[in-house]
This record gives C-alpha cells, structure tokens and sequence, in this order.
C-alpha cells in the first residue's frame, strides 16, 4: 500500500506523475548512497523521506500545492546549507536558497540533480563528521 495516497490521489495527474518518477530517484540515489532503508511518511502533510538509521542524514519532503499548479516544490531542512548547495551546483534549478527548490511539471526533471540532492540530504549528517 501507497503510504503517500491519500494525499497524492488527490493531485492532477502531471503532478502525480512527476511525483512517481521522483519518488523513483530518491529510493534509488538512498540505495546507491548506502545509507539503509528510509522511512516514508507524511510530515506537514507531504510526502517525506529520511533515513531509518538515526544522525546519518536529514528529511527531503515533495509537494504540489494548488497555490503552484505549475510545480513540484522539493524541501530540505531550513538549518542545512543543502538549498544553498543546490543553487550554487545547479543554478538552472529555481528556489529560495534555504529550504525549497522548484520543479516544473512541464520541462523535463534534472534527474542527476535531484538524485544529487536525495544522496547529499540522506547523507548529510556522515558529510558533517
């Protein structure tokens, strides 16, 4: 069972879509970056990520909202330096520079950055020691 549905079954299909494909990358960049399994759950009432294993790394959160039709909005943790991070690797990839990134429904998603994204935040506790 989608942990995530009862929020995303509630969202236009482009949104849902896009989540799915993103969902996808974030499991995949965790396995890849060896941090364990990761916890899926809703916090805020959006879809969130982190790693099981505690002070291994932070949580990464997606949303659609219909304030922003348009996009996905990625979040880290406002005390990180990850949006910042982000912004300065890829530039192309709008947000505020401390806690959100924007992704267009309709361009294609930068799939190495989120997956970049998804490594350093679910290893960004192993990074600071």
């Amino acid at each position: 069972m989608d942990p995530f549905n009862q929020i995303t079954g509630r969202w236009p299909d482009a949104a849902r879509a896009r989540f799915d494909a993103l969902r996808a990358i974030i499991l995949a960049a965790a396995r890849d970056a060896g941090v364990g399994p990761l916890t899926e759950s809703l916090k805020w009432g959006q879809p969130a990520w982190r790693p099981a294993r505690p002070r291994t790394g932070s949580t990464l959160r997606l949303n659609w909202s219909s304030e922003a039709p348009d996009r996905l909005c990625v979040f880290v943790d406002c005390k990180t330096d990850l949006a910042q991070r982000m912004r300065d690797l890829y530039p192309d990839i709008a947000g505020d520079g401390r806690r959100v990134l924007h992704l267009g429904l309709d361009a294609a998603a930068d799939t190495d950055a989120i997956a970049h994204l998804a490594a350093m935040t679910f290893t960004y506790h192993r990074q600071s020691r």
